[in-house]
């Protein structure tokens, strides 16, 4: 996905970056004798592995590449996909939008803010739901 209103966007794509990213981790979860522990509830929280800019939740880190790591129950999975899927209807209406239009910039503001908003649920579900790597990553982001 493009940026969108000039601030909020995903990620670049990069098949290597999540990968190198979960094996940073696991060396460090490695060196410290320990692995990161799911926060609240414990019952029914599994760890998923997330592509934002793919718009993706998987049980396999091999199956794909990922931008983050979460440990979440099956409804902050379910959120998480509703709003995957509004943000790729939000971005299909951009796309027709664009391809017709030249001169509605109020309108232009208007699919922009709602995309960017998407987003920011996405990332504030994804910083609720992270492992600790995953929330210090999110909070560099300064999207929070």
């Amino acid at each position: 996905m493009s940026v969108h209103g000039g601030k909020l966007g995903r990620a670049p794509s990069g098949l290597d970056a999540g990968h190198c990213m979960q094996e940073e981790r696991e060396a460090k979860a490695m060196m410290e004798g320990q692995e990161e522990q799911p926060r609240g509830e414990e019952g029914g929280r599994e760890r998923y592995y997330v592509s934002v800019q793919a718009g993706q939740i998987l049980t396999d880190p091999e199956a794909a590449a990922y931008e983050l790591d979460i440990l979440a129950n099956d409804e902050e999975v379910s959120r998480l996909r509703e709003l995957f899927e509004e943000l790729s209807s939000m971005d299909e209406a951009a796309t027709a939008h664009f391809s017709r239009t030249f001169n509605e910039t109020d309108h232009d503001e208007t699919i922009n803010g709602a995309s960017d908003e998407i987003i920011t649920r996405i990332y504030r579900l994804l910083y609720e739901c992270g492992t600790d790597g995953t929330r210090r990553h999110i909070a560099s982001m300064g999207l929070l």
